[in-house]
């Protein structure tokens, strides 16, 4: 209740927030529930986007280290830049791909590994969110998440299943977080900040002077001085 204390004390009221975009975090969707009790809650996609991330590379990896020489066979060699290539270039997008993940993705989607189904499943869920955001169609968007789920769990693959039973837990905040095409992506890029600057200065003594240099960084002052020890440009 400490958030709905301080929003309070800062001229807010919590009983006007309509709305939340949180990733799954159990902590999180009960706090929201009890301090914001009005609030709708959506699922950031980019964290359901990165669980999926996290089932293709538990795929990969696996295969990878249980059955070796069938990854040789499909990718017609051991070449360690070419697995450094598969990795990367199933990560990627594939406007982003290099030369060398190109002829490693290649190889991938015309093979039989359990890596090529957990990419286009991967893949397939990114789509589903991109047909979201242009048709804005909530019944739609349900309609395209049933069907991905449906071949999750007939993909016999593991951590897809688990992902599928996930979504299926906290659907109607995925398909909300589809269609209001909002992201945490401007808060997490600043905690990025936040987390450079408490490891360039080693910890803070005290919680004041971390709250000061958040200030600091965030505010995009644009008054402050030159730095002291930068050289005098000669005239």
């Amino acid at each position: 209740m400490d958030f709905a204390e301080d929003l309070k004390a800062h001229g807010g009221d919590p009983a006007a927030v309509r709305h939340v975009c949180q990733d799954m975090s159990a902590a999180y969707t009960k706090g929201v529930g009890l301090a914001l009790p009005d609030a709708a809650i959506s699922y950031d996609r980019f964290h359901v986007i990165k669980l999926a991330m996290s089932a293709m590379d538990e795929v990969r990896r696996t295969e990878w280290r249980e059955q070796p020489r069938a990854v040789e066979r499909a990718l017609g060699g051991a070449d360690r830049k070419v697995l450094k290539g598969l990795m990367w270039g199933m990560r990627k997008n594939p406007q982003r791909w290099s030369a060398r993940q190109i002829d490693a993705m290649h190889w991938l989607q015309y093979s039989t590994l359990k890596a090529a189904r957990a990419w286009r499943l991967k893949m397939a869920l990114r789509e589903v969110y991109a047909a979201a955001i242009e048709h804005n169609n909530p019944d739609q968007a349900e309609t395209d998440l049933r069907a991905w789920l449906s071949w999750a769990r007939r993909s016999r693959l593991e951590p897809f299943k688990k992902l599928a039973k996930t979504l299926s837990e906290h659907f109607a905040g995925v398909i909300s977080g589809m269609v209001d095409n909002r992201s945490n992506a401007f808060v997490e890029a600043m905690n990025g900040l936040l987390q450079q600057a408490k490891r360039a200065a080693r910890g803070f003594r005290t919680a004041d002077n971390f709250i000061a240099i958040a200030y600091l960084r965030m505010s995009k002052l644009a008054h402050l001085p030159a730095h002291p020890f930068t050289q005098a440009v000669a005239r």
